[in-house]
């Protein structure tokens, strides 16, 4: 189960919204739709969690470039949502790169053709899960700025959303579009 909302800055505060993604194919899709809801191109970001596997924080400011940070890559990289977020310059990597997996066979529960499949050990040997880091990816840094420092990102785990909006004064915001 996914969770998506856009908190945009204002001058009065934070507004929130949810989003459905269903539309949204790339991270340019996912930041345009980010600065649709800005007003004067204030911070808008789009906050992403599945359940308990992983969030991700993309911070678009104005028409800068968005900047990206992902708690799990590889918990990530088995979702469609996560595949957005999970560029090849964030992961490290070059465009068009033959040893990586086709991510776009992935089905929405976060498997090849619905099925997870691993082997004895319990170690998944496909060639994305070796391609994609486990672990957080992206700049740690990305809301230093909004009260939320890169040691207390790296350590956020269940409710990570939640407490992101606690810290930008929004938690009661994000609650009523949940």
């Amino acid at each position: 189960m996914y969770f998506a909302a856009l908190l945009a800055r204002t001058e009065d505060g934070w507004e929130a919204s949810d989003t459905e993604l269903d539309d949204v194919e790339t991270l340019s899709d996912l930041a345009d739709l980010a600065r649709e809801s800005s007003t004067d191109e204030n911070t808008v970001l789009v906050l992403i969690e599945q359940e308990d596997a992983w969030f991700g924080v993309v911070r678009v400011d104005g028409e800068d470039d968005p900047r990206i940070y992902v708690s799990d890559a590889a918990a990530a990289a088995r979702s469609s949502y996560g595949e957005i977020l999970l560029t090849d310059e964030l992961l490290g990597r070059d465009p068009g790169d033959d040893d990586v997996a086709d991510l776009d066979s992935l089905d929405l529960d976060g498997t090849e053709d619905g099925s997870a499949e691993d082997d004895a050990d319990g170690e998944d040997d496909s060639p994305s899960a070796e391609a994609v880091p486990h672990g957080p990816v992206g700049d740690a840094r990305i809301l230093d700025d909004l009260g939320v420092s890169e040691k207390e990102l790296l350590i956020l785990t269940d409710d990570a959303l939640t407490e992101i909006a606690d810290a930008l004064g929004a938690s009661d915001l994000l609650e009523a579009v949940r």
